[in-house]
């Protein structure tokens, strides 16, 4: 059963770790698409060109089914999954983390690069709030302008958002309803006559 509100962050965050010499800078950003990780990764890299490693994790959607981790060089299971851990343990989504690491010159072998990522993490995602949201359900309504005032009232009284809004011949309207109102919004909906909810 798919739960009604998931939990994420809406800012970005910094921390910082040292451990022997090296330097792990932790970044935290709300992200909700894989091209938008993509631009955040690759400005990061741009931010921190003399980085040795590059490592991230996220996790995107409300059903957390879409995540992906990455070494970067680090030995296999020592960065990308620690991140993932921290993201886990919050119970947060459409959240990436990157971890940035200056080597410092000692080998931290592969319990210290696990402890080091890990609290580089966690330490980044404590410094920003983290935040419950509704889990919403797309629709796209296609109605008279007549209807538009009663339509309007029923968005408002059930905190939807409207996310494009058309007016040619028809009023076209694209919404996302909160999964906890959808029976009700749906129902108020189709005792509007002439509206085509899809």
């Amino acid at each position: 059963m798919q739960e009604d509100y998931y939990y994420t962050v809406e800012k970005n965050s910094l921390a910082e770790f040292k451990d022997r010499g090296s330097k792990f800078i932790a970044y935290v950003f709300p992200v909700t698409s894989v091209n938008e990780f993509k631009k955040k990764l690759a400005e990061t890299k741009k931010e921190h060109p003399k980085a040795t490693h590059h490592c991230f994790a996220y996790r995107i959607g409300t059903d957390g089914n879409l995540f992906r981790t990455a070494d970067d060089g680090e030995p296999s299971g020592t960065a990308g999954k620690p991140i993932l851990g921290q993201l886990d343990s919050k119970q947060v989504t459409n959240v990436l983390i990157i971890v940035v690491r200056y080597f410092g010159g000692t080998l931290l072998g592969v319990p210290g690069l696990i402890h080091a990522y890990k609290t580089a993490a966690a330490m980044a995602l404590q410094l920003t709030p983290i935040v419950r949201k509704p889990v919403m359900m797309h629709y796209h309504l296609q109605f008279d302008y007549t209807k538009m005032n009663e339509i309007m009232r029923i968005i408002k009284k059930f905190n939807c958002i409207i996310t494009k809004q058309e007016a040619q011949l028809f009023c076209i309207l694209e919404i996302d309803v909160p999964l906890i109102n959808v029976k009700e919004v749906i129902a108020r909906l189709e005792e509007i006559e002439g509206i085509e909810l899809t």
